[in-house]
């Protein structure tokens, strides 16, 4: 090898080096976005099914339109009855 062909060489060595450190910084930098929006999503994920069980547990507690309804008219009925029989 002459002078230059080695110099040639240890400069190309030399940049593949500083760009192996460049990439492994770089794929440092999107390792920890990456780990960031799993921990993100993971949190949406609870929040998500926290609103789901209190939806759920609204939902089991109000009384369906159908079931009101049959109340009313019961108590309609009933009220119209008694004031027919009472006259």
């Amino acid at each position: 090898m002459t002078g230059t062909e080695r110099n040639d060489t240890v400069t190309v060595a030399l940049e593949l080096e500083r760009l192996r450190g460049t990439l492994e910084a770089g794929f440092a930098r999107a390792d920890g976005s990456l780990a960031l929006l799993v921990q993100r999503s993971d949190q949406t994920d609870k929040q998500l099914a926290d609103h789901e069980a209190r939806l759920d547990a609204l939902e089991r507690g109000r009384w369906p339109v159908a079931s009101v309804m049959a109340l009313t008219s019961g108590a309609g009925f009933t009220l119209a009855l008694w004031q027919a029989v009472g006259r």
